[in-house]
């Protein structure tokens, strides 16, 4: 497999395994962004986030949400500047811990809300409202998506 051949994919509500390709979801508007939990809350996932949204603006209405997998992560982004690029681009940047993903606390969609996560289920219901829905992507598509408004390429915005 050439790798430099692959693009881009999301995965759409509501099985990991119904993919499309990133740049396709133009007219899909998000509510809400979340990058990190136990799943892609890995240095290297906050370091792509951190490349997407330094020194941008996430786009007006949408909430965007970054959890770093554990504390040493945690520590570590804010001695690297990720926490404050992430803080000064509007995003709310938690401790890390269990929450939006398994529909919780913290980021709990609301009727027909839309998430683009990072996390690993997109299961009806699974992050609040059963109406709601669950894009799953990668750090840098959660991150363009967070700036546009809309799940988007991330190479539109990188």
């Amino acid at each position: 497999i050439d790798l430099s051949t692959l693009e881009p994919t999301v995965a759409y509500p509501h099985l990991p395994e119904n993919t499309h390709l990133a740049k396709e979801g133009k007219d899909i508007r998000i509510d809400q962004v979340v990058i990190g939990s136990c799943t892609n809350g890995r240095l290297e996932d906050m370091e792509a986030a951190y490349k997407i949204l330094k020194g941008k603006q996430i786009k007006e209405g949408v909430r965007a949400i970054i959890i770093p997998a554990t504390m040493e992560i945690y520590k570590e982004c804010i001695k690297r500047g990720y926490t404050e690029a992430f803080i000064d681009a509007g995003c709310v940047v938690s401790t890390p811990t269990c929450g939006p993903c398994l529909g919780g606390y913290m980021g709990i969609l609301a009727e027909k809300e839309r998430c683009i996560s990072t996390t690993n289920r997109n299961f009806v219901g699974r992050m609040g409202h059963t109406s709601s829905e669950v894009y799953l992507a990668s750090p840098y598509t959660a991150a363009a998506s967070a700036l546009t408004g809309y799940i988007c390429d991330p190479r539109e915005v990188y």
